[in-house]
């Protein structure tokens, strides 16, 4: 039990300490009290705290900042979020991607068929839809502000900052069905706009919107529409963001590459020059695809524009940490969702693998899938010179050469590449099946292919057909080039981040990017570790509009401490696994960095100890919901009011 009238809470001695600002780390002692940082140097009496965490050796740094995340859903089921704080994160930015729950559930008594929330989570973030609908099923608010305020009244694990997701609020106003069919009439974009302004005055950090053309709902008979945020027309846009920018908020955007005129129209939206003061703006994702290798510089370039002299923007991309490896269960991958006939799979329930073998077996829809399979891999055309040229516009190339089984009914297969095992087929089949198959077992399921097998569109469509959602696989897409990948996360005009935690349960896990954005500054120098400390504590915390984020007399006591010898071998690869977790009563990918980390503390209190969780995470609460900085005072939410009036 804690002596109340010791002077400290936690001290931390011996560490290395960085503190945000990108200057030289120091060795000094940090202490706590009431939650924050309440005393900084070299010669702190033991005696004074009640806990001392002896740090020799290791670093100490304000709490990590994932600021792309999909925790909305998670954290009413699970409100610690244990796959997040683990990994030194202990600020989490939600309701990215214009998806949240801060209106409620939304649902529609006249149209029961409706449920918002699974509708359009469960493609876009890849969730089951049994997952998504116990998480509504807590739900008890119905506007932003009681919203915010609930976060106090949950055992919160990291600290909170969601914000006002464009699609629903389009739902809120107009409806699902209208939101997608038709325009917003003005005094619908006035309803937006008001209940935007109502949320930024509650505290909100900022509005989220999206453009990915990989979007689509997952309700009949809308399987082949996009979110409702994709159906905003400029003029509601331009309403809503200068609401942001007026209250000195953040946007968040995915823009759409299928449409540069509308991206490049919502992007310079974040001019100074054009509307009197910038817009603080950040989008996803600078990654070095393997398809366009030119793409990373462009964005690059874009980004220096948009903050040149000439526009006066305030814009950052988000650079993924990691090589962009995806995993997919048959068609379930958000890949799939990049060509019209991958959809029409995707499109199926999770279940209906009746509903898939009829499509694989339609003569015409296996002539559209190898028209989108082969597109840019035969002819002569604009389309496979892009592809030679590695300027496809796609994020997905399609080689088999690139493609992994991870599991699979055929045992030999598993951790295999799918090129060689075609061309051991192609062998097979012109041999009359006498040689080609490394075992008996192989040469039987080689004999099930058509033959001749024609092309890797076929192939595909076999593996589909046979072992549907038992066929697992994965391909790594991106930031494949170290370092390129290094200049991506270093460069002026990005922050690391894109983690998606909290999404695609099966399909990714980059829980421990920042750790990865560590381990990369460490193989530099301690210079470059200074730095990368900034660049996910502070300089996060400002993009947002956090009043976190670094190492500071009477700032919010967040911080983590860093085994460096561990961060050095750390292999983040070899250590992502798939786990069971009963929350979801579901299968997810998750990252175990442990020895990494060896210790996390919130708000003054230690919830890891470089083992475990302490005994009170889970049962209290550590973080809190942040609120806009520089805001200088927030409406309550009306449940509260209520309660302050009475």
């Amino acid at each position: 039990m804690s002596d109340s009238t010791k002077e400290w809470d936690i001290l931390i001695k011996n560490a290395l300490m960085f503190d945000g600002l990108g200057g030289a780390p120091q060795e000094v002692s940090v202490a706590t009290k009431d939650g924050v940082f309440a005393a900084i140097g070299t010669d702190l009496d033991e005696a004074l705290a009640n806990e001392v965490i002896d740090a020799k050796g290791q670093w100490l740094m304000p709490g990590l900042v994932d600021n792309h995340t999909h925790f909305d859903l998670e954290v009413e089921l699970e409100p610690w979020l244990p796959e997040a704080v683990r990994h030194g994160t202990t600020t989490v930015v939600m309701s990215n991607c214009s998806l949240g729950v801060a209106f409620g559930k939304q649902l529609n008594p006249q149209k029961p068929e409706e449920n918002p929330i699974v509708d359009v989570f469960a493609r876009v973030e890849n969730i089951p839809k049994s997952v998504l609908e116990d998480c509504v099923n807590v739900i008890d608010w119905e506007n932003t502000g009681d919203y915010l305020d609930h976060f106090d009244d949950i055992p919160l694990g990291p600290n909170v900052a969601p914000m006002v997701p464009h699609t629903m609020l389009r739902i809120e106003v107009m409806g699902l069905e209208e939101s997608i069919s038709r325009k917003p009439t003005d005094a619908e974009i006035k309803q937006m706009a008001e209940l935007l302004q109502q949320a930024m005055d509650e505290g909100y950090i900022g509005f989220s919107t999206d453009g990915l053309p990989l979007h689509y709902l997952a309700n009949n008979p809308h399987k082949n529409v996009k979110i409702p945020a994709q159906h905003a027309t400029w003029k509601e846009v331009k309403t809503l963001l200068d609401v942001v920018r007026n209250n000195d908020g953040v946007v968040q955007t995915t823009p759409n590459p299928d449409n540069m005129l509308v991206t490049a129209g919502t992007l310079i939206m974040t001019s100074g020059r054009l509307f009197g003061k910038p817009l603080r703006m950040t989008a996803t994702a600078a990654m070095d695809l393997n398809a366009n290798q030119r793409a990373a510089d462009g964005i690059l370039r874009f980004n220096s524009l948009l903050n040149s002299d000439l526009v006066r923007g305030d814009f950052t991309f988000q650079a993924l940490s990691a090589p962009f490896r995806v995993y997919a269960d048959g068609v379930t991958t958000p890949l799939l969702e990049e060509k019209p006939a991958f959809r029409e799979l995707n499109a199926c329930e999770v279940e209906d693998r009746e509903g898939r073998l009829k499509l694989l077996n339609d003569p015409s829809y296996q002539q559209r899938f190898r028209a989108d399979w082969m597109a840019g891999k035969v002819g002569f055309n604009l389309a496979r010179l892009l592809r030679k040229l590695h300027m496809e516009p796609t994020t997905f190339g399609r080689n088999l050469s690139e493609m992994y089984i991870d599991t699979c009914p055929v045992s030999c297969w598993q951790q295999s590449n799918m090129g060689e095992i075609y061309d051991r087929l192609e062998a097979y089949q012109k041999s009359g099946g006498q040689s080609g198959a490394l075992n008996e077992e192989e040469a039987s399921a080689f004999a099930e292919f058509p033959n001749p097998i024609g092309d890797d569109a076929e192939f595909i469509m076999h593996m589909l057909r046979q072992y549907d959602k038992q066929f697992r696989w994965y391909t790594t897409t991106a930031n494949e080039r170290p370092e390129t990948l290094k200049k991506l996360l270093f460069h002026e005009q990005t922050l690391p981040g894109f983690n998606d935690s909290g999404a695609h349960l099966t399909n990714m896990a980059f829980f421990d990017g920042n750790l990865r954005t560590l381990k990369i500054a460490l193989e530099d120098s301690i210079d470059k570790v200074s730095v990368a400390v900034k660049r996910l504590t502070h300089d996060p915390a400002r993009l947002f509009g956090l009043d976190i984020g670094t190492i500071e007399l009477g700032r919010q006591a967040d911080m983590v401490i860093i085994d460096p010898e561990a961060l050095r071998t750390y292999d983040s690869g070899a250590n992502t696994v798939m786990q069971y977790r009963e929350v979801f009563q579901h299968n997810q990918m998750v990252n175990r960095s442990d020895g990494v980390v060896s210790s996390v503390v919130i708000a003054g209190k230690l919830a890891w100890d470089g083992k475990e969780y302490t005994a009170q995470f889970g049962k209290e609460r550590f973080g809190r919901a942040l609120r806009n900085r520089n805001k200088q005072q927030y409406l309550p939410g009306k449940r509260r009011a209520a309660k302050q009036a009475a």
